[in-house]
């Protein structure tokens, strides 16, 4: 290897399997990305991953090499935090996976608090359609809807949040389930679900749904523009047009968790992140929550 900064490029284009996908994370273009991971190929004398027009997938030694440069990056990262000092604001950079619901509707808003201040703090989003895999370092944190069942990972319930069906507030009343019948249902795609807790349109006891996303955002815009779904409360004040119908007789609970590894315990850096992560997104739920609330009745 010719320098941590090597090293630092493997690492991107081994979780993003890619180097247009690497290239936004280190803010560098992907043929410059191209000859860096060429470079550190020759200088170890073997190739680290297979390359195909689908992306680059790590061979047996860029796997080995990939989880000995993670644990190699906790530590560097622990050092900083070290140089830091507790007193000082949060700097450098931070990542969090989550569901796409958080990442579109909750993460900016409590991520601009906490940048407000700490201006050094460089925070990024990355909203998957998957669970986030920490053992990776896909991410530092992660928010999820499960506490995962496996690995060395550290867990802790953040806040629950609310679901109810929604439909525009200009469509014709509708006093029970039977009244939504021949109306177009919005949901996700049954198979790519990839949490039980998000499995939620037998509560309609709807057969099958008319359109569909693997986006929670998509899906909202869909509602937008006709039909009826499952919603967020704290999606709704995004979308002025839709009401909460039915809340008497469809109304689920849910939860988000944020999941960090194990040995980030010992990074007072991330723990305060964490801390100040979680304070921001218990009150930004019952914030939107509360207008959601406010505006069942307002007519537009």
């Amino acid at each position: 290897m010719e320098n941590w900064d090597d090293m630092r490029v493997f690492l991107a284009v081994a979780r993003a399997e890619s180097l247009s996908g690497a290239a936004p994370m280190l803010k560098m273009d992907p043929a410059t990305l191209g000859r860096r991971v060429a470079r550190l190929e020759r200088a170890l004398g073997a190739a680290l991953f297979v390359k195909s027009p689908q992306g680059y997938a790590l061979t047996d030694l860029g796997e080995r090499m990939r989880d000995r440069a993670a644990e190699a990056e906790v530590q560097l990262a622990l050092a900083f935090d070290e140089g830091q000092g507790a007193s000082a604001g949060l700097t450098g950079q931070i990542r969090i996976g989550a569901p796409d619901g958080a990442a579109n509707f909750l993460l900016p808003q409590v991520c601009a608090a906490i940048r407000a201040d700490n201006p050094n703090l460089e925070v990024q989003i990355l909203a998957l359609p998957r669970v986030v895999n920490l053992s990776r370092r896909e991410a530092d944190m992660a928010i999820t809807v499960s506490p995962p069942a496996a690995g060395r990972l550290t867990v802790r319930k953040v806040t629950d949040y609310q679901l109810h069906l929604a439909m525009r507030a200009d469509a014709r009343p509708v006093r029970t389930l039977d009244d939504l019948k021949g109306r177009p249902v919005v949901g996700y795609i049954p198979d790519m679900i990839f949490d039980k807790e998000l499995d939620y349109l037998g509560a309609l006891g709807a057969d099958g749904v008319q359109l569909a996303s693997n986006s929670v955002a998509v899906q909202l815009q869909m509602i937008r523009q006709s039909g009826v779904g499952i919603v967020h409360d704290f999606a709704l004040p995004f979308a002025p047009e839709l009401r909460r119908v039915l809340t008497d007789q469809v109304s689920l609970t849910r939860s988000f968790y944020l999941v960090r590894h194990t040995s980030d315990r010992q990074s007072d850096r991330l723990t305060r992140f964490a801390a100040a992560l979680t304070v921001g997104i218990h009150a930004e739920v019952a914030r939107l929550e509360t207008l959601a609330r406010l505006t069942d009745s307002v007519v537009i």
